[in-house]
């Protein structure tokens, strides 16, 4: 199957690429949607999505009510509803730009998935494989800089409503977005720095920060969360802002810009800006995971050659290239599930900040410690690796 993937054109590989991004972030999508409304019922205290199932499921012992009750049929339900519900175009808007900026904002989500590797194998001599759609030396930069380029479809949307919400709330994704990458930026640089020590050919490839959170000794197998935890808190905290989660939402502020950028957008064009923030949520936490949580490594200090290799006296299959495979994609989405919860988890326990305390973070607090501890780390690698 391998060998029939890399004869085909480089266009048609790309084609089937794509096709593989869009089939597996829209139903995370979908997933996710449903997951937001279960876990705020949880934390609430409340039965949540628990009521819609499909006539016949109903006749199925046990598993059609489990499925009911576990919300699954309302993901089905939204999904209908987005795609058959009339999408009204408003008369007062500008409509050409009004269409573009939702589909702006989901070609940037999917681009920016094909640079993170989500797992690995190894190949013929032990040594493991990153796997990625695109698997480049840029990786960091090429993630950063197209995630960056989002904020201009949340501008777009805004300023082709011609209202005074969508626009108020533009502007503030804008100024917001900007803010905290600066401080994203500075918090992932004491990671590279080490990672790149002298004498190693230089990169921003993510699949080189795993390789150095799987190195033997105590220092080597650790994740950088507990070697570096500034730049992880830091990261993460700009990563909610990033992705305007509460309790950086200050563009879709219901409270005081009704609902923000996309007000004025309804069925299956205000669904595509929701899809696209699910997915730059799981693209975040992937970065995250890579970064800071040993990527597709299990636990620390146990990479995934040495869990491998525990397995190996229960099955040979245990060394083929697609069982390692499976097994560290199914490690590296349960990381980046666990953080996906903890997205929701602090939407529904922390208040909104208001405007003014979200700049003030952004500026006075978060990037002068990005700055400080950049220059502590760079102080210690050099002494370090000197």
């Amino acid at each position: 199957m391998v060998e029939f993937y890399t004869s085909l054109h480089p266009i048609l590989q790309g084609v089937l690429k794509g096709l593989a991004v869009i089939l597996v972030i829209f139903p995370i999508g979908g997933a996710c949607s449903m997951a937001e409304r279960k876990v705020s019922a949880w934390i609430q205290g409340r039965p949540g999505p628990n009521r819609a199932i499909v006539p016949w499921f109903a006749w199925v012992p046990f598993l059609g009510r489990f499925l009911q009750r576990l919300g699954i049929f309302h993901v089905m339900a939204d999904g209908g509803k987005m795609l058959f519900k009339e999408d009204a175009l408003p008369g007062h808007v500008n409509k050409f730009y009004f269409v573009l900026a939702p589909i702006i904002a989901m070609m940037l989500a999917f681009t920016t998935v094909t640079a993170v590797p989500f797992g690995a194998y190894l190949d013929a001599a032990g040594k493991v494989i990153p796997i990625a759609l695109a698997n480049v030396d840029i990786g960091l930069l090429a993630v950063f800089a197209v995630a960056s380029l989002g904020v201009y479809s949340l501008i777009l949307a805004g300023w082709a409503s011609n209202s005074t919400d969508p626009f108020l709330g533009s502007v503030r994704a804008s100024a917001q977005l900007i803010s905290y990458e600066l401080s994203m930026t500075l918090s992932v640089l004491p990671v590279f720095l080490w990672v790149n020590a002298p004498g190693l050919e230089a990169t921003l490839g993510l699949g080189r920060v795993v390789e150095f959170q799987s190195q033997p000794g105590l220092i080597g197998g650790a994740w950088f969360v507990f070697f570096m935890p500034v730049s992880a808190f830091i990261f993460l905290t700009s990563l909610f802002a990033e992705t305007n989660r509460q309790p950086f939402d200050m563009s879709e502020s219901e409270a005081d810009l009704v609902g923000g950028f996309h007000t004025e957008y309804g069925a299956f064009k205000w669904g595509l800006f929701f899809v696209a923030e699910y997915a730059h949520m799981v693209v975040g936490s992937g970065v995250f995971t890579l970064l800071f949580l040993g990527g597709w490594n299990p636990l620390p200090w146990i990479p995934l050659a040495t869990a491998v290799e525990w397995l190996t006296p229960l099955s040979p299959l245990a060394l083929h290239p697609i069982f390692v495979g499976l097994l560290s994609i199914g490690i590296f989405l349960a990381k980046v599930l666990a953080l996906i919860f903890f997205f929701m988890w602090v939407r529904w326990t922390v208040p909104r900040f208001r405007y003014d305390q979200v700049m003030e973070i952004g500026w006075k607090k978060l990037l002068p410690l990005s700055i400080a501890n950049l220059l502590c780390y760079a102080i210690a690698i050099a002494v370090i690796q000197k």
